[in-house]
């Protein structure tokens, strides 16, 4: 099995060369956002306000970490229900992100809005939280501490496995890999 080693900062080209199914290993910042970080910034960017973090070329992992304990970077982390994020995609891609991190299916449009935009999404494993706190090397809270667990932090992660779910073509890893099977 082939494992692509990716490294923060990347590019829209670096995109391009993913392919839905291929496994790789990220390392380097990414940025935890959720429902209630997303809507904040939707409504600073209609507002034409700043949001407080500079999204191009960045990834968002949907994810909200449990606190650390002693000697940790974070607690428990594991992506959340990417559908629930699919209204703020073409804002996050307007802002300049390269790609979303989570888990399970997203609506129909956003297969196209990967496309247009030369992004991707990224599937992590849910229920695999403590195994993916070892990745994270380092945490800190970047905007709307308020918000506990969903405010946006600012994450470290070292060889975070992740598979291509929907690449910078349009193509869908589920959709691929649900045909197989059917007869």
């Amino acid at each position: 099995m082939k494992i692509i080693q990716l490294k923060t900062p990347l590019t829209r080209a670096d995109m391009e060369s993913l392919n839905i199914g291929d496994i790789l290993e990220l390392t380097g910042v990414i940025y935890t956002a959720r429902d209630a970080a997303h809507k904040r910034m939707e409504a600073a960017w209609k507002e034409k306000r700043p949001i407080p973090i500079d999204l191009k070329n960045q990834f968002i992992f949907y994810a909200g970490p449990c606190p650390a304990k002693p000697g940790r970077a974070v607690g428990s982390i594991a992506p959340t229900t990417s559908m629930r994020m699919d209204s703020f995609v073409e804002m996050t891609f307007e802002l300049g992100m390269l790609g979303m991190i989570g888990k399970g299916d997203r609506s129909a449009f956003v297969p196209g809005l990967c496309k247009k935009y030369g992004g991707v999404y990224l599937l992590s494993i849910g229920g695999a939280s403590a195994l993916i706190s070892n990745q994270v090397k380092k945490c800190e809270v970047v905007a709307w501490d308020d918000l506990g667990t969903e405010s946006i932090k600012r994450l470290e992660v070292e060889n975070l496995r992740l598979i291509v779910g929907i690449d910078a073509k349009g193509n869908v890893f589920q959709t691929r890999e649900i045909a197989k099977y059917r007869r």
